[in-house]
């Protein structure tokens, strides 16, 4: 099933994608302030493709149906993952990334960036992508199935750039949980831009700055 998607398209012919992924019962329309917020001008005209998590029961929440990449089980997320769930969300937003190569821009010209479930969903479905992409960024998330998301990484994705950021006081997904994901990645040589702020789990215009820095350095090439 195709992810309900919202794509804010430029009025002149857009030089790059970025993929934002929202969090836990949020939407892909969170992201529109963001969108303002980030001055990417310097790039040229930018698309963004804010897709929309199907609706789901979330265990954590008494089964509650909301907006979920993915079931969360329990509050400890290393030991008890929705793994089939995660994989079948990771598959839908590789092939959002097809339809985006398919329209025209090159996968070295995507972005995949999320936030929360949106960052895991990210770093999951960005490593194993087969097409090189722009980069990564993970904001207030974490790596699901760590072991899995690096041993079935992509050749492709072996050099691409990622950005992680993380609130110290977290308390939704802790500050540990997104520094085990850099020490993961950067253990396996990805290079890793790391960030954390004295916020919880949200972000910040400090945040908004260092990520808006980070998208300007990896798309400031064309690609072929």
């Amino acid at each position: 099933m195709d992810l309900q998607t919202l794509v804010l398209e430029p009025a002149r012919p857009a030089v790059a994608s970025i993929v934002m992924l929202h969090g836990l019962g949020a939407d892909g329309t969170d992201f529109l302030p963001l969108a303002d917020e980030l001055d990417l001008s310097a790039l040229g005209p930018v698309r963004w493709v804010l897709p929309r998590a199907p609706v789901r029961p979330v265990t954590i929440n008494n089964g509650y149906r909301m907006r979920a990449w993915y079931d969360i089980l329990a509050t400890d997320l290393a030991r008890r993952e929705d793994e089939a769930g995660l994989r079948a969300s990771a598959a839908q937003v590789l092939e959002l990334l097809d339809r985006e190569v398919a329209h025209g821009m090159p996968a070295r010209r995507i972005v995949l960036a999320g936030f929360s479930q949106g960052a895991a969903i990210s770093l999951l479905a960005g490593l194993r992508c087969p097409q090189r992409l722009a980069g990564l960024a993970g904001l207030s998330g974490y790596l699901p199935l760590a072991d899995a998301a690096l041993a079935e990484a992509h050749a492709a994705q072996r050099d691409v750039p990622v950005f992680l950021a993380h609130g110290r006081d977290d308390a939704v997904v802790s500050l540990e949980r997104g520094q085990a994901a850099r020490q993961s990645l950067q253990a396996a040589g990805w290079p890793v831009q790391w960030q954390d702020y004295p916020m919880e789990h949200t972000l910040c215009i400090e945040e908004v700055r260092h990520l808006q820095s980070w998208l300007l350095q990896v798309l400031a090439s064309p690609g072929p």
